[in-house]
């Protein structure tokens, strides 16, 4: 498709021998939701590693509006616009649910961040650090704005989960219940504005009502024209969510399509109810 925000070619990815991901290539439009099934060790985690920078791929390209983002650093494709969420969740336990998603948006900050261009300097790192330490003491105009422009970011985003997480803001995560943790991680996320949101197992460990507060989220995300690529068990989910299902299996695809052709293509039967019945099988021996 040639309105593709996020394009990926041959990508491949290799461990000591083991092909996690083999030839995979696929492209997420703007403003569309796509997800990623298959059985466990299908290769989907791994290729969510891939697009976001937390693994290099061995072969193949990864475009992002563009742009290659293949041989880029994980904070730099961050800045290009992608935001993830992991499937073990991930939050800063000792921070507060607003400080949390306050480090969501450290990497679009420049009047906190003067110089900051130079950090990845080796031997001119410590002027972006004195920069920073100026700021901080002293303030700017500049750096006053900005922090009424954060500020308003996280009030945002807490609203969007204000049941949750509003009255809870100013909690350290830790004393959060999983669920709850998770959403802060996904507003986190959100807090960048993200072009490409990539969630992994959103609504892992969650009950059924947890799970459809999620999905309505979702929705209510999709509506609003986010772009999504996320990986889910949860089958209803992504039946009602997804614009396009990517089927995994041995690290290829083996199907892809809308949820329906999905759901009825005689591959995915197999690699979701044949391995189970050969497991039963193996169990009644």
């Amino acid at each position: 498709m040639t309105d593709a925000l996020l394009q990926v070619t041959g990508l491949e990815r290799r461990f000591e021998g083991l092909t996690a991901v083999g030839g995979v290539s696929f492209d997420v439009a703007q403003g569309e939701v796509v997800s990623i099934i298959g059985p466990n060790g299908s290769g989907k985690t791994t290729t969510l590693n891939l697009v976001t920078g937390a693994l290099r791929p061995n072969s193949g390209t990864i475009t992002l509006d563009g742009a290659r983002i293949d041989r880029a650093r994980s904070v730099d494709i961050a800045e290009h616009g992608i935001a993830r969420t992991f499937q073990n969740g991930r939050v800063f336990a000792t921070l507060s649910v607003a400080d949390n998603i306050e480090v969501g948006i450290h990497s679009t900050l420049h009047a906190h961040r003067p110089f900051r261009r130079l950090s990845h300097l080796f031997l001119l790192r410590w002027i972006p650090l004195l920069a920073e330490l100026f700021v901080a003491i002293f303030g700017t105009r500049g750096a006053r704005r900005e922090r009424r422009e954060v500020d308003a970011v996280i009030d945002r985003e807490i609203d969007r989960f204000e049941a949750r997480l509003g009255p809870r803001r100013d909690d350290p995560t830790y004393t959060l219940s999983y669920a709850n943790r998770r959403r802060t991680e996904i507003a986190r996320a959100l807090a960048l504005r993200p072009k490409l949101l990539v969630l992994d197992e959103p609504t892992a460990g969650m009950n059924q009502s947890e799970t459809a507060e999620v999905l309505t989220q979702l929705l209510e995300l999709k509506a609003e024209g986010q772009t999504m690529l996320l990986v889910e068990h949860k089958l209803d989910l992504v039946m009602t969510v997804s614009d396009r299902v990517i089927v995994m299996d041995g690290g290829r695809i083996i199907a892809q399509g809308d949820p329906q052709t999905v759901r009825r293509d005689p591959a995915v039967i197999e690699a979701y109810l044949g391995r189970r019945r050969h497991s039963d099988e193996e169990g009644a021996r």
